[in-house]
Order: C-alpha cells, then structure tokens, then sequence
C-alpha cells in the first residue's frame, strides 16, 4: 500500500501492471526507465511486469535500433472472473486514448 508524506496510508484502483501498460499504450516507445520512475515502481519491477505481461499475451516488445517497442494486445481479457467478459482494449481506450482524443 502507497504511503503519503503525512504517513497516512493509501490505496488505487488500479495495478502496477495496469499501470506499466496504460503507460506503454500511450508511448509504445518510452523507455522502462521512465515508465517506472512515472509508475513509482523500481527499474527491475517495471521490467518483471513488462515480462509477466508479454508472457501474458497482454503486449508484444520489438527491438527498434536501440531502443524497444511495445505493441498492446486490445483483445487480451480481464484476468478477473469478474470482469473476464470485458477487453484490455476497453480500459485502454477509457484511460489512454490515442494522442489525438487527449
């Protein structure tokens, strides 16, 4: 659970891995360095996450050059049961749309 200054604890909706991917799906670019240091999460934890998604199915990594590039699966479900019926794709386009709907 996040900590506040104050000491105070508290708690989101949302993963680290929804996190890690909704950062990738609105810069398929960016390094894992950034993504982690936007996540609040540890280089090496962003990395395990980048891998446990991609052994998911939930993303694809090529190698550009130097760099990598992340592709999302829209099709990937929901791990949950209770929401096993909605798509990855779903929560994309409700909390990283394209550059040009921001």
């Amino acid at each position: 659970m996040a900590q506040k200054a104050t000491g105070t604890r508290t708690w989101t909706f949302l993963t680290n891995h929804a996190h890690v991917l909704l950062a990738l799906a609105r810069e398929p670019d960016a390094r894992l360095r950034d993504v982690a240091v936007d996540v609040g999460i540890t280089e090496r934890a962003c990395q395990a996450i980048v891998l446990d998604l991609e052994t998911a199915g939930y993303l694809v990594r090529q190698r550009v050059g130097r760099r990598n590039q992340y592709t999302i699966n829209p099709d990937g479900p929901f791990r949950h049961p209770a929401e096993a019926d909605h798509r990855i794709g779903d929560l994309i386009a409700l909390l990283a749309p394209p550059h040009a709907e921001r």
